[in-house]
């Protein structure tokens, strides 16, 4: 299913990889707050439309993230258009005319249906709505939320239309943080001290059957910073250990490096002198020649510079770090840029694209 365990540069601009999640139609993506999963959830999900396919791009939280990216009114419980993509919106070759559809989850609605689809309440689950039963319901047994949210991220993955091909070629789930997902996902035990028999319990295992089939990868959300690389390798150990499937790895905000590897190492040490000749040498000492005036023109530069040399040596030696540690994972990984200019649509197809080059769809 997946392909080698490798990074591709935010800028390279090779021709697009073979995918390596040929077959999985459900990719989960979780990370750490502030990482940008919801971005990088709606990335993807243009970029496995871009070949002319069709996929469905899924909110959970209720916070119309995706509404937002996307500048469009907030959505409603309901599966809609969003987005059309070509490939050559992503900067690429080929042909195809794809879409990417969205469904921003409603806990009480989700309920209602399913209440309506297994127990036939009909009017009888408007009153439960008008009562509180719903929202009582999620608050105390977390476990039946999970399962619906879950659920129907999974029926999307599986319908088939009246021509018996899948409505959509790939699902999408912006998934809670990474804190939450295992919980979130192993819907089998949230589950099995409320119902070990009926359709909840039936509804929860036909969940974990579509989780851990290859049909499903939970990719994950991170930044060259410790905090995140930790989460995400906590993360990875927790899917392993509940057996669920481990996708890849999406590194964000990547910034390219100013300097290279000789210019970081020259900048730990004293080279004020050495500095302050190179500036007067390219013209920044003003139009005298004499090295007394030359030298007291440079001198304000001489400590912001040295200091922000020093600080970007840091940040690329802690960068070089984490990523050590997410290699150690053995997962596909890809990075994607800081965009400067902030997240916007083109932003947004600009990652697709780079995701879709670097082989992740």
């Amino acid at each position: 299913m997946a392909g080698t365990s490798g990074t591709a540069g935010p800028t390279e601009q090779a021709p697009p990889r073979e995918p390596d999640w040929e077959g999985v139609r459900l990719h989960v993506v979780s990370g750490k707050g502030g990482t940008g999963k919801t971005t990088l959830a709606a990335a993807l999900a243009l970029a496995l439309a871009a070949d002319g396919r069709r996929t469905l791009l899924i909110e959970v939280e209720g916070r119309q993230g995706i509404a937002e990216l996307f500048q469009i009114a907030a959505l409603p419980y309901e599966e809609r258009r969003i987005a059309t993509v070509t490939p050559a919106q992503l900067g690429l070759p080929g042909k195809g005319h794809g879409e990417v559809h969205a469904l921003a989850i409603d806990t009480e609605q989700a309920l209602l249906e399913y209440l309506e689809m297994f127990y036939k309440l009909g009017r009888a689950g408007k009153a439960l709505q008008k009562v509180g039963f719903v929202d009582f319901a999620t608050t105390v047994a977390p476990g039946v939320r999970d399962v619906l949210l879950t659920g129907k991220a999974c029926e999307a993955a599986r319908r088939k239309g009246p021509d018996g091909r899948r409505r959509y070629d790939a699902v999408v789930m912006d998934a809670p943080p990474t804190g939450r997902l295992t919980r979130f996902l192993n819907v089998n035990s949230e589950v099995a001290g409320l119902a070990r028999i009926g359709p909840i319990h039936s509804q929860a295992q036909a969940v974990m059957r579509v989780l851990r089939s290859p049909e499903t990868a939970v990719h994950f959300t991170t930044l060259l910073e410790e905090m995140p690389v930790q989460e995400t390798v906590d993360g990875v150990a927790d899917l392993r250990e509940s057996g669920l499937p481990v996708g890849g790895v999406l590194v964000n905000l990547v910034r390219p490096p100013i300097l290279d590897a000789a210019a970081v190492a020259a900048a730990d040490g004293d080279h004020r002198e050495e500095v302050a000749l190179a500036l007067g040498e390219a013209g920044l000492g003003g139009r005298s020649r004499k090295p007394e005036t030359v030298r007291a023109n440079v001198e304000p530069l001489l400590d912001p510079l040295l200091e922000q040399a020093r600080e970007h040596a840091e940040r690329v030696e802690l960068e070089r770090a984490q990523r050590v540690e997410i290699q150690q994972l053995k997962l596909p990984t890809y990075e994607l840029p800081l965009i400067s200019e902030g997240m916007d649509l083109a932003g947004l197809y600009r990652l697709a694209g780079e995701l879709k080059r670097q082989g992740a769809a």
